[in-house]
């Protein structure tokens, strides 16, 4: 799906001229002729990058561009400025612009631009995934057999186009798996949109993942993009695939199959570059069985697949995944990092992980907040986890 652009202008010739220019080239075109109206095209038609004048009636482009990043702060805006007036366009920028063209517009430079705002937002977005270093991103850390494992199957599975089928208990670092996938994937600059199916009520899941056109989910609702079309070019994370319905299955299928969709209420075919990863905790051999799992859908989403192992069969990754623990909670709070006595971690050994690596980074982020001293010692360990399960 190619990038929306935003033209703001109230010259018509200037607006028609880049239309016609930038669709040549590829990019979807919205127009507006005023600040009140270029809102409300925000709003509704949800554009990747904004071109707007300076000098407008009403309104002008500062104003504008003061609202727009008052909602819309990671929304790239390029100031088109008149001789004259090249002071205010810099001010522009201090407010949040990426860059100023001036007048007469060089096509050039406009194409250029463009795609150095977009690429410079797509960093930005890159950088802040990379800079969240969420206790979840050291769920697959350790020295076991099994993640050495999990680690040369991700490495082999990136970076091809084929789609991905995880498999895994609840708690194991399947999103994880997924995000690692698409980091070392041939396209890591794309985008990597998640959906987790169950949580999506049946009713609108449709329009989460086609999206919709204005007015179509209700007589107030604006024009919506669905995760298919915000995945194109990068990777699409379908969580949890075995929760949806029978009827979304067909209509995923249709979408593989033939690289297009349609939004909901909407009659224009869109077309889809994206890779698909999905992950489920289910037996989904046992639910087509059952009737509940397309087999045609099943053979074309799991041409690779990866089995992330349960904590219980890689207990030897539990200290290092304990102290990484301690260091995220650490970070997040006072900065001490706490300790854990070796009869604590014996404790840990001998317990089953029923919840895998998610249980075991809840357990010690607590520990992390409720223990007073440095060190966290078995009278700190809640009674369960004092049980043998073996």
């Amino acid at each position: 799906m190619y990038p929306a652009v935003l033209i703001v202008d109230d010259e018509l010739m200037i607006v028609e001229s880049l239309e016609g220019i930038l669709s040549d080239d590829g990019f979807e075109v919205l127009h507006a002729f005023n600040g009140y109206d270029a809102l409300k095209k925000i709003e509704t038609e949800c554009p990747d990058i904004v071109l707007l004048d300076i000098w407008m009636p009403g309104m002008d482009g500062i104003e504008t561009l003061k609202e727009i990043k008052k909602v819309y702060p990671a929304l790239p805006v390029i100031i088109i400025t008149g001789h004259g007036s090249i002071e205010a366009a810099v001010d522009a920028t201090k407010s949040g612009a990426f860059d100023f063209l001036e007048k007469p517009l060089s096509i050039d430079r406009v194409i250029v631009t463009i795609n150095n705002a977009l690429n410079f937002r797509r960093l930005e977005e890159e950088n802040k995934y990379l800079r969240k270093k969420t206790i979840e991103k050291n769920s697959l850390i350790g020295p076991s057999p099994a993640v050495g494992k999990l680690y040369k199957e991700i490495s082999g599975a990136a970076p091809t186009d084929a789609s991905i089928l995880i498999l895994g208990e609840n708690g194991t670092g399947k999103e994880l798996v997924a995000k690692t996938i698409h980091q070392l994937s041939s396209n890591p600059e794309g985008p990597l949109i998640i959906v987790n199916c169950a949580a999506i009520p049946e009713e609108s899941i449709d329009s989460e993942l086609f999206g919709h056109e204005k007015g179509a989910m209700g007589e107030d609702t604006a024009r919506n993009k669905g995760k298919f079309e915000l995945a194109s070019g990068g990777t699409l994370f379908l969580d949890e695939i075995g929760d949806m319905n029978l009827k979304t299955q067909a209509k995923i299928l249709r979408a593989l199959e033939s690289k297009t969709f349609q939004r909901v209420g909407g009659g224009r075919t869109i077309h889809m570059e994206v890779r698909i990863i999905v992950s489920t905790n289910k037996d989904l051999e046992q639910e087509i069985k059952k009737g509940n799992f397309r087999e045609d859908l099943y053979y074309r989403l799991n041409v690779i697949p990866i089995q992330v192992p349960a904590l219980r069969e890689r207990k030897e990754d539990i200290p290092d995944l304990v102290g990484a623990f301690l260091k995220a909670s650490a970070n997040q709070a006072t900065g001490q990092k706490k300790k854990v006595s070796k009869q604590v971690i014996d404790a840990l050994f001998n317990y089953d992980w029923p919840g895998n690596v998610r249980e075991l980074k809840n357990l010690i982020e607590r520990l992390s907040i409720m223990v007073q001293g440095e060190l966290i010692d078995l009278k700190d360990i809640p009674d369960p986890y004092l049980k043998s399960d073996k």
